[in-house]
């Protein structure tokens, strides 16, 4: 009986930790962006990591306050591919391009007002 509530509380922090977003990131859009010099956020996480679910609300935030950026997330263990392509090696990341120069990259970071800071560095 103990091993069965050990589990069903496991199961209940996991998902109560869980990231609920969804994969939007297009090689082709992201070039697209770049050519045309837009500012790009990127956010990599994974959906159980609880960092990144404090980074997603804060850009889910930033994404209704910043309009003409656009904003990429993906799942880092389902795209690995996406992941090598931006030299990405954690969950937990958030690159901002503008064109094709990378202006900032943080890992692990949950205070909102450096995640902005380097938003604005794009803009």
């Amino acid at each position: 009986m103990k091993k069965l509530l050990l589990l069903l509380f496991i199961i209940t922090c996991f998902s109560a930790s869980a990231v609920e977003k969804e994969t939007n990131f297009s090689i082709e859009i992201f070039e697209k962006a770049k050519t045309d010099g837009r500012t790009i956020v990127v956010n990599s996480y994974n959906i159980f990591c609880g960092t990144c679910a404090k980074q997603t609300k804060i850009l889910d935030r930033a994404e209704k306050e910043f309009n003409e950026i656009i904003f990429f997330s993906y799942d880092q263990n389902k795209n690995e591919d996406i992941a090598k392509k931006l030299s990405i090696d954690f969950w937990a990341t958030i690159v901002v391009y503008k064109g094709n120069k990378e202006v900032a990259r943080i890992i692990g970071q949950t205070d909102k007002e450096i995640i902005y800071s380097a938003i604005k560095k794009g803009i």
